[in-house]
């Protein structure tokens, strides 16, 4: 991992988020259950940090945050906040996505350890598929826990939440 920088989302980087995100979608065999437009990416440049990891300056990984309110246009996110709200000052967590290359070398924690610095103190709320085992598992090494669960589009979902 000494050759991947972990900071935040910055303007050139963005492409390369929208390519890993569409690489990543289920209906392309990738566990994301959401798509983030552009224009969600362009906000959180001046918004709830997004970190992303390079290496060589190529986007192999992303976190995301973003405010719980005005409730998210995602109907699975706002189908996880109606399970699990979270407190007044708790933040959407997800989704978290890395380069398949790149996969099993600590890189969404590196991440999700640089998020917690920027946002101390804070609730994350995040909802994971019961089927996705390697992000529940992940997730579990990080120390967060499940809270909730639900169900959308037939799919069973678990809500896990950590505090900053």
């Amino acid at each position: 991992m000494e050759d991947v920088e972990i900071g935040r989302l910055r303007a050139g980087d963005i492409d390369g988020v929208l390519a890993l995100q569409e690489a990543n979608q289920a209906e392309g065999g990738g566990t994301l259950s959401a798509r983030m437009p552009r224009g969600f990416f362009e906000a959180a440049l001046d918004g709830m940090p997004v970190m992303v990891a390079r290496r060589e300056g190529r986007v192999v990984g992303f976190l995301v945050s973003a405010a719980k309110l005005p409730l998210p246009e995602a109907p699975v996110v706002r189908a996880m906040l109606r399970a699990w709200p979270g407190g007044p000052d708790a933040y959407v967590y997800g989704p978290v996505c890395v380069a398949a290359e790149h996969r099993g070398r600590g890189l969404a924690a590196a991440m999700f350890a640089a998020l917690r610095v920027l946002l101390p103190g804070r609730e994350g709320v995040l909802f994971i598929r019961t089927d996705n085992a390697a992000s529940i598992r992940a997730h579990a090494k990080m120390g967060i826990s499940q809270v909730a669960s639900f169900e959308h589009e037939g799919a069973a979902m678990l809500v896990l939440a950590y505090a900053g």
